[in-house]
């Protein structure tokens, strides 16, 4: 899904011909108007006003290159200041005249991310917000091409200026709900313009943009949004789960909230002075800390998904409240497949909260419920929602069959392809046997000897079949694992055999005769492994016995090293 917004991104971006002149030194001279557009080039606004004394058309003349005025000019060689005294000049309906490509230059001034000019046009003209952009994917607002290209502070700014019916009933609402999606994928300013757009139209959220999609399921595409998805270490875990975060007050937006352009450089001002008081410095030093150990970036995390909560509890009511259309419906069966396959729980339990009956539903076209599909995609955070279902709930579940009669045992039979984050052919055996030994000791016994219709197999012959080869694979792993454990505990009881009988003078208690029996029992217990037969429930345990047998002689070993009697013994006597 990220690609596909990647994808459309670029689409909507103007191409090169679009919002670019030809920057050669001849691309100014025309006939017509020549000397007021070397002018602007060079930034000289007496000039330039000198000539549109003389010559009043030529302010709105399309006599550039390009077919622009000479506002279109300013804005292409970036002279703000001459912008300003030219939109002094202009009429409000100055500011509507295109260039030969069909674009204004309050469009130019958008793409070049020229805030407080994009502010000044609006400010003498509101019709601009409101005069769709034609781009390759079709007309655009100038809210929702602010937010394809990252302008976000000219995005909130431009929301506060336009109707909202533009965007929530024009055109099916289609470009609000665009604008929603592009709005998760810039955490830190959906609090601003999404969540004010879904207060005004929580339809939205369900309502279909590019690539048969809605924002919900946009919502879910954002693995790293949910706590669920985001692996941490267990120190990191505990600083998330009692960082203090205050709940974000999410505000409607209004024209007395948006954005002031013509304050930022008081702002920044201001934000120097603080910086550079005694008070700033210590914030500073605090705040550089903080980042150095990780603590901002977890406060961070745990902010954004708070705020993330309270969009997904926004929507999921309008899944309660809502009358869903087929369409909607299918979004929402959509969207939980993706919780279900990428582990987010916080997404499935609201779910499952404004709709209780999702648990039962069959999800999609082969008629899979929620936690057969968990089992496929093995998300053990998901299927253990299960155990908190009733009884009779927990039975209609494991009990109901896809359309071609694979039970969820057939699901833990089959070969998943979630396995990657698990190292080693022996290890992943052994999970992919935990996973069917679980669902075979809740299932009732009645049900472990049904046959699928395409295969006529029972779930354990799916299980015995689709694991062959990890079978194999896990076989010669072990194998080679022990046979290298074997060669080296052979020669460390060799060396210890020897320290333990060759002691000079005699019989001495003090001997290395524990090293020897942990080093022998080791070589026995992968002589074990070695001659196993490697039947598929032997994964169950060799991998544990591996481990085990090949890390506690080694820490029995450091043990007897730190804590013995050590290398220099002070009993030791000249003459003995």
């Amino acid at each position: 899904m990220a690609t596909a917004w990647d994808m459309l991104a670029e689409m909507l971006r103007p191409s090169p011909e679009e919002g670019r002149h030809n920057n050669n030194d001849e691309s100014v001279v025309n006939v017509n108007h020549g000397s007021l557009y070397e002018s602007l080039k060079s930034g000289d606004w007496n000039a330039a006003k000198e000539y549109i004394d003389r010559h009043p058309e030529s302010l709105t003349h399309r006599g550039s290159s390009n077919g622009g005025t000479a506002l279109h000019e300013a804005i292409e060689w970036k002279q703000l200041h001459i912008v300003e005294e030219l939109l002094k000049l202009m009429t409000g309906e100055d500011l509507e005249i295109e260039d030969g490509d069909g674009f204004t230059a309050f469009f130019y001034a958008l793409i070049r991310g020229m805030a407080p000019i994009v502010a000044s046009m609006v400010k003498k003209n509101e019709n601009l917000v409101t005069k769709r952009f034609t781009t390759h994917a079709g007309a655009l607002t100038p809210v929702l091409y602010a937010c394809v290209l990252g302008n976000w502070k000219i995005a909130r700014f431009l929301y506060s200026r336009t109707p909202i019916h533009v965007l929530t009933q024009e055109n099916n609402g289609r470009e609000g709900a665009e604008l929603i999606s592009h709005c998760f994928f810039q955490r830190n300013k959906f609090d601003i313009i999404g969540w004010d757009l879904l207060q005004h139209c929580p339809k939205l959220a369900l309502t279909e943009i590019y690539f048969g999609c809605s924002p919900l399921n946009t919502l879910v595409d954002l693995r790293s949004a949910f706590p669920s998805t985001v692996s941490l270490r267990f120190w990191q875990r505990w600083i998330y789960n009692n960082i203090q975060v205050q709940q974000p007050q999410l505000v409607p937006i209004n024209s007395d909230v948006c954005v002031n352009f013509e304050e930022l450089e008081d702002d920044k001002i201001n934000r120097r002075d603080l910086i550079s008081s005694i008070m700033g410095f210590f914030q500073g030093v605090v705040k550089n800390l903080l980042k150095r150990l990780g603590i901002l970036d977890l406060h961070e995390m745990r902010l954004g998904h708070d705020r993330i909560l309270q969009i997904l509890l926004l929507m999921c009511d309008v899944v309660k409240r809502t009358n869903l259309d087929p369409m909607q419906n299918a979004f929402v069966r959509k969207a939980i497949l993706q919780a279900v396959e990428g582990g987010q729980v916080e997404f499935i339990k609201e779910m499952c909260k404004a709709n209780p009956r999702i648990v039962l539903m069959k999800m999609d076209e082969k008629s899979r419920s929620i936690f057969l599909y968990a089992v496929e995609c093995r998300q053990e955070k998901v299927f253990n929602l299960i155990y908190g279902l009733s009884e009779y709930d927990r039975n209609a579940i494991l009990t109901c069959a896809d359309d071609f009669n694979n039970t969820i045992l057939h699901a833990a039979g089959s070969l998943s392809t979630h396995l990657n984050h698990i190292q080693g052919a022996a290890l992943q055996m052994q999970r992919e046997l935990q996973w069917f030994k679980e669902v075979e000791s809740i299932l009732p016994p009645s049900f472990l000897e049904i046959k699928n219709n395409n295969e006529r197999m029972t779930g354990r012959e799916v299980f015995t079949k689709n694991h062959k080869e990890l079978v194999k694979e896990g076989e010669d792993s072990m194998k080679g694992i022990a046979t290298s454990c074997t060669v080296v505990g052979a020669l460390i009881i060799t060396i210890m055999f020897a320290a333990v009988f060759t002691v000079p003078g005699g019989s001495n208690q003090d001997t290395d005769s524990i090293s020897l029996f942990s080093s022998t029992t080791s070589v026995m217990i992968f002589l074990r492994i070695i001659t196993s037969r490697y039947a598929e429930y032997d994964f169950y345990s060799i991998p544990i016995s591996s481990f085990v047998w090949m890390q506690f002689p080694i820490f029995l070993d450091i043990f007897m090293f730190t804590y013995g009697r050590g290398i220099f013994d002070k009993k030791c006597k000249v003459g003995e």
